[in-house]
């Protein structure tokens, strides 16, 4: 099961510790999902998820502020004898000594941020998402086209590298070449990324390494794409039939999610990056509701 560090997320958010730093080395997220704490503040302790953030906003902070010394303090130290993984504060909210106090005691790491609480739970939660999400690693390389996610595959050897460097030259962006590192996002959702070592480089043989961004500029590359189309690169094989109408629609299938897939024959003379860019274009198309082969039919049957 993957966890998030606590101190990964003070770095990555910003945040303040103001209470329980002696516990962070001990303390991990392994939910996706947010609690803001709210019957356990009245004194309903009978279910507290221990596995999740919690969220202390303007409502729960008011509600406790609300209560008589002696109630506060009783709730809250129960409420930390309970063990919550880590409590963030929004909007530099004022805590009480009381509560700095009951943190420390129970080792509960107690950070604040500056930002109001939905903006914050919306980043956090997406955050969450892609740190938590199950992986795939995929030998391939990643592009963006166009706006549109692409996977291309093949055996090692067969041109990826080659096909990506000429997409980068026509303006399209390198996400990771020779690994790609897919993540499921929800039900259906795939993100390609890179694995942090390889992100800004191309392999090519014959040259080595090149460093993509000091070549072609920073809009040359970025750091995830959604995957909307897997092409597979293909020997070309003398008496193999290759669809050349679009009859038939085929997917791969990746973390239990499916991505159309187009199978691309290599010989000389063709053109592979032009191709992928038509098929970036044509995948929109049919986002929008457009099928060339439906219309070519319909004007095929209405000219018969």
């Amino acid at each position: 099961m993957k966890v998030i560090d606590v101190n990964k997320l003070i770095n990555k958010f910003n945040l303040e510790v103001i209470a329980g730093e002696e516990g962070i080395d001990n303390q991990s997220i392994s939910s996706e999902e947010i609690y803001r704490p709210g019957l356990e503040f009245t004194g309903f302790y009978d279910f507290l998820p221990k596995d999740r953030i919690h969220i202390l906003g303007k409502q729960e902070m008011t509600y406790l502020l609300s209560l008589k010394v002696n109630d506060q303090q009783e709730r809250l130290n129960k409420y930390f004898e309970l063990n919550p993984p880590c409590i963030i504060i929004t909007r530099n909210l004022p805590v009480t000594d009381f509560l700095i106090r009951a943190a420390n005691a129970h080792k509960v790491t107690v950070l604040r941020t500056k930002e109001i609480t939905t903006n914050f739970i919306t980043a956090l939660y997406s955050f969450f998402q892609k740190e938590l999400a199950i992986e795939q690693a995929i030998h391939g390389v990643c592009v963006n086209v166009f706006g549109v996610g692409i996977l291309i595959r093949g055996e090692s050897g067969i041109g990826k590298s080659e096909v990506a460097l000429s997409l980068i030259e026509r303006g399209h962006r390198l996400v990771a070449d020779d690994l790609v590192i897919l993540k499921k996002i929800g039900p259906t959702a795939l993100i390609g990324t890179h694995n942090g070592v390889n992100h800004e480089f191309l392999s090519l043989r014959g040259i080595g390494f090149v460093n993509i961004p000091r070549l072609y500029g920073a809009g040359s590359i970025q750091n995830e794409t959604k995957i909307n189309l897997d092409v597979c690169l293909l020997p070309w094989e003398k008496g193999t039939y290759y669809d050349a109408v679009g009859l038939e629609e085929r997917t791969s299938s990746y973390l239990d999610a499916n991505v159309p897939l187009i199978e691309l024959p290599i010989r000389p003379g063709r053109d592979i990056a032009s191709l992928i860019e038509v098929a970036a274009k044509n995948w929109r198309l049919k986002q929008q509701g457009y099928s060339a082969i439906e219309d070519f039919y319909d004007r095929f049957e209405n000219k018969m």
